[in-house]
């Protein structure tokens, strides 16, 4: 018997429902809003740019009426709190919360407005910032999720808890970006532990796209060679971050990605982090880590 696909008309409907979508403006991140606004949930769009976000409003069309956008720079942890507050300002509840914002490979190191290493500082300490901000109100919305997109890339990466930064070793971008993404992984993992001590009913799960062509692949050369031959669609790859949002079957400390060719093409399905994903000791000490860094 052929295998069931999960897809977008597999979401039920999310009237009544808040989510926040950061980078929510393009790419998966634009998918993802598009889809959960149309069902009906009012999404708000954490973007650095207002011009691209409001772009982006007129872009999805009759859906746009349940959509409204924040101005959110993830590499500016004053920019966060000031997001936060806003957004607390005008709601009190938080159904989902979806990190999804990045950068990628950026051409040489550099730093956030914080002193961190761009690709650590936006991809993973703006959204743990973020999430502290927000925590309350997530955990006190019944059936929340904290959903974190991160990638094969954690794969390959070079991740030292005595190195976050980069400042002893030679920097390799693709490295730092895969250390990354270990760091989304690290902080779903701890994140789970956290909430089920709790005794909380909300979730954390994480998901990665696949091989999906999106403006994050920009400063790669290798990526706007091989795209329009081997890359999915932003709407296929944003299925396992919706899949990890509202999926019944999605469980506490899930990742979900595509089911073919690698995990890099196809439709949602269970997959398995990086062995060094998975270490819970290091995710504890890793957390501490980062609540002294964002404090």
């Amino acid at each position: 018997m052929k295998k069931r696909r999960w897809t977008a008309g597999d979401i039920d409907d999310q009237t009544g429902r808040v989510a926040i979508v950061t980078g929510g403006n393009s790419g998966i991140g634009f998918e993802t809003v598009k889809a959960l606004a149309e069902r009906g949930a009012h999404v708000v769009i954490g973007s650095r740019s207002l011009d691209r976000a409001r772009a982006a409003l007129d872009r999805l069309g009759s859906a746009a009426g349940t959509t409204s956008v924040l101005q959110l720079d993830l590499a500016d942890l004053d920019s966060v709190r000031r997001f936060t507050a806003e957004f607390l300002e005008r709601h009190h509840r938080l159904d989902l919360l979806i990190n999804n914002a990045g950068v990628m490979n950026p051409p040489g190191r550099q730093e956030t407005k914080d002193g961190f290493e761009l690709q650590i500082g936006t991809n993973h300490l703006g959204h743990f910032a973020l999430y502290l901000g927000l925590a309350e109100t997530i955990e006190a919305t019944q059936g929340s999720r904290v959903v974190t997109v991160s990638s094969t890339a954690q794969n390959f990466g070079r991740f030292d808890l005595d190195d976050l930064h980069w400042t002893r070793r030679a920097y390799r971008g693709m490295q730092a970006y895969g250390a990354s993404k270990i760091a989304n992984m690290l902080f779903t993992l701890e994140l789970k532990r956290r909430l089920e001590a709790a005794g909380s009913s909300t979730i954390a799960t994480a998901a990665h796209p696949g091989w999906t062509a999106t403006n994050l692949q920009a400063t790669t050369l290798a990526f706007r060679m091989l795209n329009p031959i081997f890359a999915m669609q932003p709407w296929q790859g944003a299925l396992p971050t919706l899949f990890a949002a509202v999926a019944r079957e999605a469980t506490n400390g899930g990742y979900y990605g595509p089911d073919g060719l690698g995990s890099m093409r196809g439709y949602p399905v269970p997959n398995e982090p990086a062995e060094v994903s998975r270490d819970a000791d290091l995710a504890r000490r890793f957390w501490t880590a980062s609540e002294e860094l964002v404090a």
